[in-house]
């Protein structure tokens, strides 16, 4: 029992006490402590990808366009996700736009946020053709001096300017300029401007080669208007509103699955209530013969229908119609759902999102294969499963397009020969459990929209015995059949289990004492039953459950486990209870700050892998001796409020870094998917647990 003690002792260390025992305040998260005690402290790790190449001066920002250093203002937030927009979205140049471009209006010079001019052309007021007032979040389109009004003044005074848009992320209107037959304009109301080379009537009813591939936080911007626009023209509630613009965007995904696509509104039919029926029709149409038929166990009978006005329907399309869903990055779409999700799905059950790059270290450390069948237990509205899922999915699509004969396009076999690889593996190896049946619908959608996956999502009690599943569920997921487990299980004294039932299922559930000679063992009664503790939170019997639903040997796990089970001294029983049944990877200790704002909970990321049954019974009889990984992550990219922490230099500047990013984009003729890289330079968020994950998987190749 010696060396199952020292492994005992080494997990119940304080956080504190690891964090004191590194040589001074320049050592950072990748940090391993090995069997012996001694401290090995490598050199941060960047990614081959990723470059350091300079700093921004502290309050600055890097501009998209010109590289030079802007002040960091709400609008300048605003003004450089619409610059990375144009020319990554709607295909301008860089060299054909501008920023903070000077223009005479009357008799004063103004300053227009974004310029685009004809392509070649020298940047003079005359040769202007597209310009862009933006602004932050809080001025109104309405405003006196600001509003869309400044705008219009800014288009008639450049003679050939054609269109304008004017936006605050949450507010977007699109114009072209008319000539009225008297010598003067008029501003019509447009659904979008048109990208680089493109028809105007292409832009306001988009083909397949004229979709969007989503980028910063545009998407974001989208899902904001559709859901703050139904909330003031429906008069719904919050969570009403949520899942009817949840319906649309389903329908949006499963058009751009179709042949042709259907999913679209005309600029008539979203500037008149009369016409917009017409789209409500078509519409609906698509929504019940393409979604409801398609998700039976999303949408029942009583959703058949789109609650929403004619208009509404209409005004949302429109907002969604430009952008490919199916092709924007994984991230960009994660951050503008989750963002949704968040504000309408919160519950009072210890129900939080785990931070994608939690997700990430995580399933980086783990590296899921695409034979591997991987669960989240608890799967909320499916962050981990899904970051999880399209990790395995990188070496499907890898060694997929190393065969094909052209790796940037693909003929229609080889594509094919792709997607139905894609698909076997969400049939086969992608699985998801929700209590609660409002976050299993929200991932499910989720998971639709990241390439799907939904048909291994389930609505159950993941604690429950098993024979209480439903059939569907107990022949997906039995006992020792998964081999990787990705969970954030929900936790908190205000919801225990007190169920007999369920208690009696567990080892953890029991009362469990300890002996003179530190030996652990659980309480009996008089005629040799097992003596249970009245109630037991959560946390402690999902470890547990996950380590039962492994397969024995192999099987391996990271869950968020809160430091108390790892500290607190009456908690010892769980801790001498996993080292007997697994092995324990690696301990990262996370910042506290990691789930806020909402919750301070002081938590770790634990690695784990399932013990064979004669490993058990060596752990149990003799102990096992093993190194492991243990890290302290002092720096997650974000603060107590919520807001972005950038990486500094030594002078105290914002860190900026190069890398090259792989996007999908629709090609022009044939309207098929095209990858390219693209060398992008942005400040460096001040993250540890990319380096952590880089850290292990370095420290795992030592131990082989």
């Amino acid at each position: 029992m010696r060396k199952l003690e020292s492994l005992h002792d080494r997990l119940a260390w304080n956080c504190d006490s690891v964090r004191g025992s590194l040589e001074g305040p320049s050592c950072r998260s990748n940090v391993v402590f090995r069997r012996n005690f001694r401290v090995s402290i490598a050199p941060p790790v960047v990614s081959p990808s990723v470059v350091p190449v300079g700093s921004v001066p502290d309050g600055k920002v890097s501009d998209f366009l010109t590289g030079k250093f802007v002040n960091d203002t709400p609008e300048e937030y605003v003004r450089q996700n619409i610059e990375k927009a144009l020319v990554r979205q709607y295909r301008y140049a860089p060299s054909d736009c501008a920023s903070e471009f000077s223009i005479r209006v009357g008799s004063s010079r103004r300053r227009v946020d974004i310029m685009v001019f004809d392509k070649g052309t020298d940047h003079t007021q005359a040769n202007a053709y597209i310009l862009v007032e933006t602004k932050k979040a809080d001025i109104k389109p309405t405003h006196k001096s600001e509003g869309i009004g400044q705008l219009q003044s800014y288009m008639a005074s450049c003679l050939n300017a054609q269109y304008g848009m004017w936006t605050n992320g949450t507010d977007r209107f699109c114009f072209a300029k008319r000539d009225d037959g008297k010598g003067g304009w008029f501003f019509e109301d447009i659904i979008d401007i048109p990208a680089f080379g493109q028809a105007e009537a292409d832009a306001q009813r988009p083909k397949r080669k004229d979709l969007k591939v989503a980028t910063a936080d545009n998407l974001l911007f989208a899902f904001r208007r559709c859901h703050n626009y139904i909330a003031a023209h429906e008069g719904k509630q919050k969570t009403e509103a949520f899942w009817e613009l949840l319906k649309l965007i389903f329908t949006k995904i499963e058009d751009e699955r179709s042949p042709k696509l259907n999913f679209f509104a005309t600029p008539s039919e979203r500037g008149s209530a009369t016409v917009a029926s017409a789209a409500k029709k078509r519409i609906q149409g698509l929504f019940q013969q393409r979604v409801v038929k398609k998700y039976p166990t999303i949408f029942d009978a009583k959703d058949a229908d789109i609650d929403l006005k004619s208009e509404v329907v209409a005004y949302v399309v429109t907002e969604l119609q430009g952008f490919s869903l199916l092709r924007s990055p994984v991230d960009v779409k994660g951050v503008a759902y989750e963002e949704i999700v968040g504000s309408n799905l919160r519950g009072d059950r210890g129900e939080f999102f785990t931070p994608r790059n939690a997700c990430r270290m995580a399933v980086s450390m783990l590296d899921p294969q695409p034979n591997e069948r991987i669960l989240d237990p608890s799967c909320g509205t499916g962050g981990f499963l899904i970051t999880g899922m399209n990790h395995a999915l990188e070496y499907i699509e890898k060694t997929e397009r190393e065969q094909w004969v052209d790796p940037t396009h693909g003929s229609d076999f080889e594509r094919d020969e792709l997607y139905r690889r894609r698909d076997e593996y969400f049939r086969q190896c992608v699985f998801g459990i929700d209590l609660n049946p409002a976050l299993v619908r929200a991932a499910k959608m989720n998971m639709v929209m990241n390439n799907d996956g939904s048909g291994g999502l389930f609505q159950a009690n993941t604690l429950d015995n098993p024979h209480k599943w439903s059939n569907k569920l107990h022949d997906a997921i039995t006992l020792g059949s998964i081999d990787v487990i990705v969970s954030n299980p929900p936790f908190g004294a205000k919801i225990p289990i007190d169920d007999e039932g369920t208690l009696s299922q567990y080892d953890l559930a029991a009362v469990w004492d300890i002996d003179m000679d530190g030996k652990w063992s659980i309480r009996l009664d008089k005629n040799g039953n097992r003596v249970l503790q009245k109630s037991q939170p959560p946390e402690i019997l999902f470890i547990e459950r996950a380590l039962q639903l492994l397969v024995p040997g192999t099987g391996r796990m990271a869950m968020v486990i809160p430091n108390g089970i790892l500290n607190n001294p009456s908690t010892a029983y769980v801790r001498n209870w996993i080292l007997r049944k697994a092995q324990i990877l690696a301990v990262v200790d996370m910042h506290r700050d990691l789930f806020q704002p909402g919750n301070d909970t002081q938590t770790s990321m634990v690695l784990m892998r399932r013990l064979s049954s004669n490993e058990e019974e060596t752990a149990e009889n003799d102990g096992l001796d093993y190194p492991l990984f243990m890290a302290v992550a002092e720096k997650i990219g974000h603060d107590k409020r919520g807001s972005v922490i950038w990486r500094r230099t030594a002078d105290g500047s914002d860190a900026l870094i190069k890398r090259v990013e792989t996007i999908a984009e629709i090609d022009q003729e044939s309207g098929s998917e095209v990858l390219r890289e693209i060398e992008v330079t942005e400040r460096q968020v001040d993250d540890e647990l990319p380096e952590v994950a880089e850290a292990y998987r370095n420290w795992l190749g030592e131990q082989r």
